[in-house]
């Protein structure tokens, strides 16, 4: 279907308003209620309890059962069972790098990229709904979704840590405490800080799905491009030229568990993030907006 014929459409449609047409309340309950999204829902609200049972089996971390490796992952796994707090930043600490990028990989590019594989989209187009509005509701929906995988985790961790561990500070690695009162606030913020670095995967995954009609292709490019992004940050070779590079600055948020809270770092990586992320969404559009669609 090409655009020229949409427009005619749209045109000789009485009565007819754009913005009444796939509203954001019909296209979320129609992704809440796919088993993907169940199922991601599900792993992310157990990664907690399976932290505790390996806790409880493997030991206090840092002691006997725990330790191995170097850097700040130690320091932060010797303080995860002092809080509820610690708990939920260690839980947070461990998925960012990956298992948090799988979720939005998964809704930002199955989300267009599966109409076209079930031979829909055309019939969405149809309907009519402009390409414009589709992508927006999409893309709106999509992120919503991805923010609330995002929280599901450390509410989840905080919850199952004040039962396992009780409420308490935060106590910080190199010494020291955050009060309870700063304690939400700051995993608040972290919780924002790698939703907006996430930006990038979110829109790699959401141009690929306006690409294609494979989902599993959008979502593992999305995935894979990440990856080779971690990978080339740890190439310290490219000397100042990581601080490009997204991964560059995907832990930035620990700034944020810190007595004083220093922006630096995170004002860097989300201006960074959100930079790609725009150029990405605007590739997304405008290639869908000539795009023929057949399926």
């Amino acid at each position: 279907m090409s655009s020229a014929t949409e427009i005619q459409a749209l045109a000789e449609a009485p009565g007819y308003h754009a913005r009444r047409t796939l509203p954001l309340r019909v296209e979320a309950m129609r992704q809440l209620r796919r088993r993907r999204t169940l199922l991601m829902g599900g792993v992310l609200a157990a990664l907690p309890f399976i932290l505790i049972i390996a806790f409880a089996i493997g030991g206090t971390p840092g002691g006997e059962g725990g330790g191995g490796g170097g850097g700040s992952r130690i320091n932060l796994m010797d303080v995860a069972t002092e809080s509820a707090a610690n708990f939920a930043a260690t839980c947070l600490f461990v998925s960012a790098g990956f298992l948090l990028v799988v979720p939005v990989a998964l809704f930002c590019g199955d989300t267009v990229a599966s109409e076209a594989s079930w031979s829909s989209l055309r019939y969405l187009l149809a309907a009519p709904v402009p390409r414009a509005r589709l992508l927006w509701s999409k893309l709106v929906v999509a992120l919503g979704f991805s923010l609330a995988a995002m929280v599901l985790l450390p509410v989840v961790a905080l919850a199952a840590g004040a039962a396992a561990y009780g409420w308490g500070p935060l106590k910080l690695p190199t010494g020291g405490a955050l009060s309870t009162s700063d304690t939400v606030p700051r995993l608040a913020l972290v919780v924002a800080f790698v939703f907006v670095s996430q930006l990038v995967t979110a829109g790699l995954a959401f141009w690929l799905s306006t690409k294609t009609d494979a989902p599993l292709g959008a979502v593992g490019g999305a995935v894979g491009l990440t990856i080779v992004g971690n990978v080339l940050d740890a190439v310290t070779a490219l000397g100042s030229w990581r601080e490009f590079l997204p991964a560059h600055w995907q832990f930035a948020w620990a700034d944020a568990l810190q007595p004083d809270l220093e922006w630096g770092g995170m004002a860097k990586g989300a201006a960074v993030s959100v930079t790609y992320a725009l150029i990405l969404f605007a590739l997304a559009f405008r290639g869908f907006s000539r795009k023929d669609i057949v399926s």
